[in-house]
């Protein structure tokens, strides 16, 4: 049985989880993580040479992630603009962060979130073109 979240819990996750990826405040990120979250992104697969599925599951694995990412110095295609348009239909929540900016282009992502608890359970970013073309820019993994 799926518990939907309320719209507080809603607009939480939706305005903290932003504010922390801006602040940089790891803590305040993997607060709104379930436990055994997952997490989907193909950046994952550029970042973490250990992974080779692109997806992470459990906080421990999401933190190392987004710690790495974190402490990188923004560049200037991550801007973090979006439009304050997101939606949700109780147990799923989506919002973009779209290539146009009023600033210029930036990474262009969709974030869609399960939410369970108050916390997300399962968490995938979809990547436009802009972001696509940065990640084909990525050096590849050395493997051993």
């Amino acid at each position: 049985m799926t518990i939907e979240a309320t719209q507080a819990e809603i607009r939480h996750i939706y305005e903290q989880w932003h504010e922390s990826v801006k602040s940089r405040d790891l803590d305040a990120l993997m607060a709104l993580y379930a436990e055994e979250a997952i997490f989907e992104s193909p950046l994952t697969l550029a970042t973490l040479p250990e992974n080779q599925s692109g997806i992470l599951t459990g906080k421990t694995a999401i933190a190392s992630f987004f710690a790495a990412g974190l402490r990188a110095p923004p560049n200037d295609l991550g801007r973090w603009y979006r439009a304050g348009t997101f939606f949700c239909n109780g147990t799923q929540l989506t919002w973009e962060y779209p290539r146009q900016t009023p600033d210029g282009d930036q990474v262009d992502l969709v974030e869609m979130m399960d939410i369970a608890g108050g916390l997300i359970v399962h968490h995938r970013v979809y990547w436009g073109w802009v972001g696509f073309r940065s990640l084909h820019a990525l050096p590849a993994k050395q493997h051993d």
